[in-house]
């Protein structure tokens, strides 16, 4: 179902009907007419297939559909805190964000070039902020048309959660998952937890989104991916963030086989002498590097070669006498094979912490609850926890 057909003020209503229980009540809190909720009301539940509320004569009671959407359109409302957003507007403001241009924004939703700017000029004027600047062919979204349009990707994103979990009710699975996996979750925890979910439901569909965490952290902010799964950070800077632990991780040094230390008990000065590839500045991999040597008392080792490619890194090893710093489940299969090999764990101090990191404003799923539920399953069948 298309969350544009919608009309925010009777989503509104139906979420102050569920909240005070009737729809006298509602049409006072949403400024509409009594007749004009239930007409509504009556439409969208013809939309839906499913009923909302049972009528009783003491008032009207939220069935299990309507249990599930009353609280997503709480969620949506409270990202939009304005009487002056419209879906219209929502949809032109998200369009010209995310395309760049009224020409774009019109191809991404089949609306017509004046229609979408005038929505936005209209919405610029009921909020009082400059939104979008016009250069040339393009329009450019302010510092203040971003937030407004994050907010707006949040909305949209409460909203289609909530219509896919009453869409559910009835067996038309549309439900889906975005996970943002950071180098280390894709070696083991990750795919195990995808297979655990998959076993139960086969028809969800999940959507797995590789980089750093650099790259992930926006899209994650802003509705595009539920998740992130990897190496934690200490403290957490973003406040709309929050993290839960799954399990510690060490790091260990690896260079190739037949690697002038690999038959040796290296020492930190042993490995200092040596080139490094690594992941760039600002990692919890890089900050444990050189926290060891500088605890050490020894100068950092050159790092010619930065990377967050396991895949690069196995190559610059297995051609170089270069070494890294990984987490052991990130190369096993290459250790196994035979192409690299572990020269020295790192104490225990510089344990890393992987988890998950979701919005602290998320309200879960049904399916994203199970899938967070079978990370710590995978965490644990993996022998990965640690008490």
């Amino acid at each position: 179902m298309d969350i544009w057909t919608l009309n925010l003020r009777h989503l509104h209503a139906v979420e102050r009907i569920a909240r005070l229980g009737t729809v006298n009540a509602a049409a006072s809190a949403v400024n509409l007419s009594q007749p004009a909720i239930t007409q509504a009301l009556g439409r969208l539940e013809d939309t839906l297939g499913l009923p909302l509320f049972e009528r009783r004569h003491d008032g009207m009671i939220p069935t299990r559909a309507g249990e599930i959407l009353a609280p997503r359109i709480a969620a949506a409302l409270a990202h939009i805190r304005s009487p002056h957003v419209t879906m219209s507007r929502m949809r032109a403001m998200l369009a010209v964000a995310e395309t760049g241009s009224y020409t774009g924004a019109s191809q991404a939703t089949g609306l017509s070039i004046p229609s979408i700017h005038r929505a936005v000029s209209d919405l610029s004027l009921a909020l009082r902020r400059t939104l979008v600047s016009r250069r040339g062919k393009f329009a450019i979204t302010t510092d203040a048309g971003n937030q407004l349009a994050r907010e707006f990707r949040l909305s949209q994103v409460e909203l289609e959660a909530g219509l896919s979990e009453v869409m559910a009710l009835r067996g038309h699975e549309t439900r889906r998952i975005a996970i943002g996996a950071m180098p280390l979750s894709r070696a083991r925890i990750l795919p195990a937890a995808v297979a655990r979910f998959l076993a139960r439901r086969p028809q969800v569909r999940l959507t797995i989104v590789e980089g750093s965490r650099a790259e992930l952290v926006e899209p994650l902010r802003s509705g595009v991916i539920d998740l992130m799964v990897g190496a934690l950070r200490e403290p957490l800077t973003e406040p709309d963030l929050a993290q839960h632990r799954l399990f510690d991780d060490v790091p260990a040094f690896y260079a190739r086989h037949g690697h002038p230390l690999a038959d040796t008990d290296p020492t930190g000065a042993d490995m200092a002498r040596f080139p490094f590839t690594l992941a760039p500045r600002g990692t919890p991999l890089r900050d444990s590097f050189e926290g060891y040597f500088t605890d050490l008392g020894l100068p950092l080792p050159p790092v010619p070669i930065e990377s967050g490619s396991v895949m690069m890194i196995r190559q610059v090893l297995m051609g170089t006498d270069f070494i890294t710093l990984l987490s052991p489940d990130q190369v096993s299969v290459e250790v196994e094979a035979g192409w690299l090999r572990p020269l020295a764990r790192l104490p225990e101090r510089f344990a890393r912490t992987i988890g998950m990191t979701t919005r602290a404003s998320l309200l879960p799923t049904e399916v994203q609850s199970e899938f967070f539920a079978d990370l710590e399953a995978a965490a644990r069948d993996c022998g990965l926890t640690q008490t």
